[in-house]
């Protein structure tokens, strides 16, 4: 069971933190704004890159936080894009925007595990 969890982890983690990324990006921080369609929108961007960048660290076994955060802000970005069109900026701002919080979001929850642990 612990094995299986700990298999677990890079998805819960990493479509968590695209998901979130994706949240806050769209409704600009306003989380008064946010709806169903957001809550919709940013599931699907969080599932595709949290899922492609923690099959990545799996099979990569990569461990260094840097290399993590970097993946996963890179294909949420990718993945933002391609799942719906920006609502502020050019075309590629709000998937931009979105990639780096993903990355910075990752980057953090990771360090306060790794001293939690």
């Amino acid at each position: 069971m612990h094995l299986t969890n700990k298999k677990l982890e890079p998805f819960v983690e990493n479509i968590s933190e695209a998901t979130t990324a994706c949240l806050l990006t769209m409704v600009q921080g306003n989380l008064l704004a946010i709806t169903l369609g957001h809550w919709l929108i940013a599931s699907r961007t969080g599932l595709a890159a949290g899922t492609i960048t923690a099959t990545l660290v799996l099979i990569f076994r990569t461990q260094k936080r840097w290399i993590i955060s970097l993946g996963l802000g890179s294909i949420t970005c990718l993945a933002d894009y391609l799942v719906h069109p920006g609502m502020f900026g050019s075309i590629v701002t709000e998937a931009v925007v979105t990639g780096l919080g993903a990355a910075v979001l990752s980057h953090i929850v990771g360090i306060v595990i790794h001293l939690v642990k």
